[in-house]
């Protein structure tokens, strides 16, 4: 397994990460327990989570449960300020909420230290400063590592820079954001905003929510599959004429060469220099395996030329 700096910090993922929103959810503790277990042996460091996933607390606490003693060995990183109750309180990025939701998720994932703490989503009632002072107080009191930003758009990037180095507090350091070459809306703004200011990117949706991974078929789509049977994935303008016309150029891009849609998916995010690590779900082992596989093909210059013109961008 290769490592890369997040961003320009100091901390070293795989660049294979593990998305955890299926845990507490769609998979119970034992199946929680075979999936970290093969990503922790397949050299995956980094683990992915946040406090809304598995039903509210569901997924960090199925991760406190089966990490253990292998909790030292993993870069965790969790996420706060989606609603965490229906009141509207437990909810947001202001100092009073992000000292409470730190010590929630602190006590579910069974672990004195996050290591990647991340704004979930842009909290338009609270200043940005006020956030980034808060979650600087977190790092001196050594609960927190290394902080980092999700959905936000690239002025909202840009600002939190400008405001941690005017406020001379830590500054986020990587940005979550859904990439996959099915969708590259990124690249206009946010992908130089990152780079300007040295962040490091952690994709989700690799893999359009599964279309890229070759099992969904223009005339079948899989029973049980996500995209299937989960309509608000379907609806993400992801199951198109275009993406299925790019799907199979694609396929074939890849067949060609000896690989699957699945290794071209994470080969491509790969060759992106602003990538830090893929963040891939899976729900069963084996997936693990297939994913950790896909990241051993590199694209050459002209690949990734010929993908880009395939893509329509280049």
């Amino acid at each position: 397994m290769q490592h890369r700096n997040l961003g320009t910090s100091g901390l070293r993922v795989s660049v294979v990460g593990l998305g955890t929103n299926n845990f507490g959810g769609r998979l119970d503790v034992n199946q929680t327990r075979a999936v970290v277990d093969r990503a922790i042996d397949a050299g995956i460091t980094l683990f992915d989570t946040a406090d809304m996933y598995g039903n509210r607390g569901g997924s960090e606490e199925q991760l406190g449960e089966v990490l253990g003693a292998r909790r030292k060995d993993i870069v965790l990183a969790t996420k706060f300020a989606a609603p965490m109750d229906d009141s509207g309180r437990k909810v947001g990025a202001s100092r009073r909420w992000i000292m409470e939701a730190v010590e929630d998720s602190l006590r579910r994932l069974k672990t004195d230290w996050i290591d990647l703490y991340q704004l979930h989503f842009p909290d338009p009632l609270t200043p940005i400063e006020e956030t980034l002072r808060a979650l600087d107080d977190l790092i001196s009191q050594g609960k927190v590592r290394y902080i980092g930003c999700s959905n936000l758009s690239a002025w909202r990037v840009v600002e939190s820079q400008w405001v941690a180095r005017d406020a001379e507090t830590h500054r986020f350091v990587s940005c979550q954001e859904e990439y996959n070459i099915l969708n590259r809306a990124l690249e206009a703004d946010m992908l130089p905003a990152m780079a300007e200011y040295g962040c490091g990117l952690l994709p989700y949706f690799p893999l359009a929510s599964g279309l890229l991974t070759g099992k969904y078929k223009r005339e079948a789509m899989p029973a049980g599959a996500r995209l299937t049977d989960t309509p608000k994935f379907a609806n993400r303008e992801y199951v198109t004429e275009r993406n299925w016309a790019m799907i199979e150029a694609l396929e074939a891009f890849a067949s060609k060469r000896g690989h699957t849609l699945l290794e071209l998916a994470f080969a491509w995010i790969l060759a992106r220099p602003e990538t830090s690590s893929v963040i891939a779900g899976a729900t069963k082992p084996e997936q693990i395996d297939a994913n950790v596989a896909a990241a051993g093909w590199e694209l050459s210059a002209d690949e990734v030329a010929e993908l880009d013109r395939i893509s329509g961008e280049g």
